[in-house]
C-alpha cells in the first residue's frame, strides 16, 4: 500500500514538473525585438557567461562582476546590444553581490513575470535584443524605492568621456 506522504510527495512534484506549460516560455518564445539572433550567432558573440545570462536567464556568483565595484561616471548598456540601459548616476551599493541602481534609463528595460524557483519576481530584460538582465525589488532607496538588481556580466560600461574647453 502506497504511503499517504509519499503520494502527497508524488503528487506535489508532479504540479512542479508536470505543469511546464504554465511557465510563461511560450509567451518568451512569441516576444518580438528590435534585435534577434540565433543561439548560434549570439554564441558567437558573447563571452559563455554573458549567453548563459542574457540567453538563457542564468545569473552570475555574488560579488563576482568587475562592474560591483565600478564608480566612475557614464552608462551601463546592454552586453547584448549595446543599448544605454543605466546611468552611473543611479547606481548604489545594495550590499546583494550585484550592481544595483534604482532607476532605468527611459526607454530602455522591459518587465515580465518570472515565476521560476517557487517563487513571484519581476525579471528586467533589454527591452532592444531582449537579453536578461536580472530583477527588480521594492526594497531600494529613493526616490523610486526600487532596486534593480543586475547581473553584472549582462552589462558592459562606458566612462563619460570629458569633452575639452
Amino acid at each position: 500500500m502506497i504511503d499517504r506522504r509519499i503520494l502527497l510527495a508524488s503528487a506535489a512534484l508532479a504540479a512542479v514538473f508536470g505543469f511546464r506549460w504554465l511557465r510563461p516560455d511560450d509567451a518568451r518564445a512569441a516576444e518580438k525585438f528590435e534585435i534577434e539572433k540565433t543561439p548560434e550567432e549570439w554564441r558567437k558573440q558573447l563571452t559563455p557567461m554573458q549567453y548563459h545570462i542574457l540567453r538563457e536567464e542564468g545569473t552570475e556568483r555574488p560579488f563576482s562582476s568587475p562592474l560591483l565595484k565600478e564608480h566612475r561616471k557614464g552608462t551601463f548598456a546592454c552586453a547584448g546590444c549595446d543599448l544605454p540601459l543605466f546611468s552611473s548616476e543611479t547606481k548604489y551599493d545594495s550590499g546583494t553581490g550585484w550592481p544595483s541602481f534604482w532607476q532605468p534609463l527611459p526607454n530602455a528595460v522591459g518587465e515580465r513575470k518570472d515565476s521560476t524557483l517557487g517563487m513571484v519576481r519581476t525579471e528586467i530584460h533589454c527591452r532592444r535584443c531582449g537579453g536578461h538582465l536580472g530583477h527588480v525589488f521594492d526594497d531600494g532607496p529613493k526616490p523610486t524605492g526600487l532596486r534593480y538588481c543586475m547581473d553584472g556580466f549582462a552589462l558592459t560600461f562606458k566612462p563619460e568621456t570629458s569633452k575639452p574647453s
